[in-house]
Parts: structure tokens; C-alpha cells; sequence
């Protein structure tokens, strides 16, 4: 269970929701009055937001660290879906219906999310039907980004896939430097070959390769300097 709910005082000066895509059309006032309404959650690193099966009443709003959507293969392998982070939002599927989750979502470093309920969500989509449009586009992107992430895997080759991670990443997560985009990887190697449904010691022996190569250069086990972004977005074919 989360280690802290309490009503969202940080959104007074940091306003969470200001974060997210989807609440772009509203003005100051109205952000003021939502976060009034949001609750503040605390999550430790490895620990489950909501879990497969789970029946849903709350849109989970990421204020700061990140977390994973994943499920179990049928041989039992992890699958990781989708990588959430700071602005990102889900849950928003489940208060539209009364599905159960699909999904797994754990956090994957310490995390602060913002949370509304789904009275609370309806009642602000009839005052603002325009969010309901930019959820379902944001639903619709995400089917195409789970969509082209399975196609690849029996398409793309290895270095394409990896290739193309990395760029998501350093779009996601870096940071220019001297040398070129320094990324705080959000995931392990395991959670890299998880997401991109290879084998951990392909991954490994990948980005050995492309740091042999001069294309990228470990700085710890969770930092990764891109030397050569030109390459990797040629070997993506982006």
C-alpha cells in the first residue's frame, strides 16, 4: 500500500496535472480548482500501483518518478508495455468502462503520483469535453506505439530495436552534454530485453558492441552517454 495519501499540497506551487498533455485547454483557475480535489500518493521502488484484475476507480497522474505497465507471457516471461514517467497518466481506460486492469503497473524508482476519482474525472469531462477527445487521442497513440513495438519484434532486427529504445530514451530521459545526450535509463538490462522481448544477455552483448563501436558509452549501470545518435537513428531507420 502507498506510504502516504494526503490531499496534493504541492499542487498549489507545482501543479501536477499542469504536466499532463490532456489538461493543456485549461486555464489557471480551473487547474487550481481540480488540484484542490487531488489526492498525493507516495509509492516506494518496486511497489504495485494496481495489479492485473484489479477494478479501477482512480487516473494515476506521475508528479515525479517513473513506473512500468507489464504482464506475464504465457511461458512466464515479463512483458513490459509501456514505461510511465513524469506528466505520463493511466487508469483514465478503466474509468470509461468497467473492464478490469489488463495490466500490472510497479514503479520503478520512488514515485509521487496525483490521483482523481472517476466522479471526479466524468464531472470534469462534461464541463470540458475537449479532454475526452485528447484521452482518446492519447489512448489511440498508445495502441500504435504497443502496435509498431509487436510488429517490430517479428520484423525489426535486434540492433533496430535497440537502436530505436535508445533514441525513445534519450528523447524521454536526456540530456545534452558536451559529448553528446547523457540518459538516466529508466530500466535495468533485464527490463530493456523485458521491453523489447529479447533475451538479457542480448541486450549485454548489443550495447558492448556499440560501445566497442564508439556509439555509446556506459558511465554506471543506470547511465548511458550516446556518442553517435546519427548511427542509432540510421540503424532504427528513423
Amino acid at each position: 500500500m502507498p506510504a502516504e495519501s494526503n490531499q496534493c499540497m504541492f499542487c498549489s506551487n507545482k501543479l501536477c496535472i499542469h504536466k499532463v498533455p490532456i489538461f493543456n485547454s485549461l486555464n489557471h483557475e480551473d487547474l487550481v480548482k481540480i488540484s484542490e480535489k487531488i489526492e498525493h500518493k507516495d509509492y516506494k521502488k518496486g511497489e504495485s500501483i494496481f495489479n492485473i484484475g484489479d477494478k479501477l476507480d482512480t487516473i494515476v497522474i506521475i508528479n515525479e518518478g517513473s513506473a512500468k505497465a507489464y504482464k506475464y507471457t504465457l511461458d512466464g516471461r515479463e512483458q513490459i508495455l509501456y514505461i510511465f514517467s513524469e506528466g505520463d497518466f493511466f487508469g483514465e481506460q478503466y474509468l470509461l468502462s468497467n473492464q478490469t486492469a489488463a495490466f500490472t503497473v510497479e514503479t520503478l524508482s520512488t514515485l509521487k503520483a496525483c490521483t482523481l476519482t472517476k466522479s471526479q474525472l466524468q464531472e470534469l469531462l462534461f464541463k470540458h469535453p475537449d479532454i475526452a477527445i485528447k484521452i482518446i487521442e492519447e489512448l489511440g497513440s498508445r495502441m500504435s506505439r504497443l502496435e509498431n513495438s509487436l510488429q517490430s519484434m517479428g520484423v525489426r532486427s535486434v540492433d533496430a530495436r535497440i537502436s530505436s529504445l535508445l533514441i525513445d530514451f534519450s528523447e524521454k530521459y536526456g540530456k545534452a552534454v558536451t559529448e553528446g545526450i547523457l540518459i538516466r535509463l529508466p530500466l535495468s538490462r533485464e527490463g530493456m530485453a523485458n521491453y523489447l522481448g529479447v533475451a538479457r544477455e542480448t541486450v549485454s552483448r548489443k550495447l558492448s558492441q556499440m560501445e566497442e563501436e564508439g556509439i555509446i558509452r556506459s558511465v554506471s549501470n543506470k547511465s548511458i552517454l550516446i556518442l553517435n545518435v546519427t548511427f542509432l537513428k540510421e540503424t532504427a531507420d528513423l
